[in-house]
C-alpha cells in the first residue's frame, strides 16, 4: 500500500530543530511495514515504530501524541485524498463527495491490508473514536455545508433536514462498502444516487400543475 496521500492537519509550531519530511514519511512507512509484516494494531508501540523507522521515539511524538493519532495518520495517508469541491452547483459538489466516498470503499475491497486496519480499528474504542473525531465527523460536516448551501441557493428545499438528507446521500455507498461487499461500486454510482435523490428533494416549482 502507497502513501500517497500527504497530511491534511496543519502542522503546530515546535520547538527546537524544524520537521523533517523524510523523517516523517520513515514513521508513516514503517507503521505500515509492521502492519504489513501482520503486527496486530494492539501491539504496535511506539517504541517499536521508532525502531523500525529508524529514529528516536521523541521524533514521533513530536508530530503526533500518541499511537492512536499516528494510525489515524497512516490510514488517511493510505486512503484517496480528500476532493476538491468545483463549487458550480450542490450537484457537482455532492457528485465529487460520492465519488471520493465510492473510491475509499473499493480502496478497502482491493486493499486487504486497509480492510483488515478498518477491522481492527473498529474493535479498538480509541482509535475508533478518534478516526471518527477526526476523519469521519469532518467528512459529514463538509456534505451538510454543501447541502445547506443548497437550501440557500434553492437547489434543496428549504424544509428538508440536512441530517436526514446527508445520509440519503451517503447510505447507499456506504451499504455495499460496508454491509453489501459483493455489491457492485459501479463508476456511475455516484451519479446514480445523486440524481435519484434530488428527484425528490428539490424545491417543487409553484408552476407545476
Amino acid at each position: 500500500m502507497s502513501l500517497a496521500g500527504s497530511r491534511s492537519r496543519p502542522d503546530a509550531p515546535v520547538r527546537g530543530r524544524p520537521r523533517s519530511e523524510a523523517a516523517e514519511r520513515a514513521i508513516l512507512e514503517g507503521v505500515m511495514k509492521l502492519l504489513e509484516e501482520g503486527v496486530p494494531l494492539a501491539e504496535l508501540s511506539i517504541e517499536r515504530i521508532a525502531r523500525t523507522a529508524g529514529v528516536g521515539k521523541a521524533t514521533i511524538y513530536r508530530r503526533w501524541s500518541g499511537k492512536e493519532e499516528l494510525f489515524i495518520e497512516v490510514v488517511r495517508a493510505a486512503e484517496p485524498p480528500e476532493p476538491e469541491l468545483p463549487g458550480t452547483s450542490m450537484r457537482d459538489d455532492l457528485l465529487a463527495l460520492l465519488e471520493n466516498l465510492r473510491q475509499r470503499g473499493l480502496a478497502s475491497r482491493s486493499s486487504v491490508l486497509l480492510h483488515n486496519v478498518h477491522v481492527q480499528m473498529k474493535s479498538n474504542p480509541r482509535i475508533w473514536s478518534a478516526y471518527h473525531e477526526n476523519v469521519i465527523e469532518p467528512r459529514r460536516r463538509l456534505v451538510l455545508d454543501v447541502l445547506r448551501r443548497g437550501q440557500q441557493s434553492g437547489e434543496l428545499r428549504a424544509d428538508i433536514d440536512v441530517d436526514l438528507a446527508n445520509d440519503l446521500f451517503v447510505g447507499p455507498i456506504l451499504v455495499r462498502s460496508v454491509m453489501r461487499p459483493e455489491a457492485d461500486l459501479c463508476e456511475d454510482l455516484a451519479e446514480q444516487i445523486v440524481d435519484s435523490v434530488l428527484a425528490g428533494l428539490r424545491p417543487v416549482s409553484s408552476t407545476a400543475s
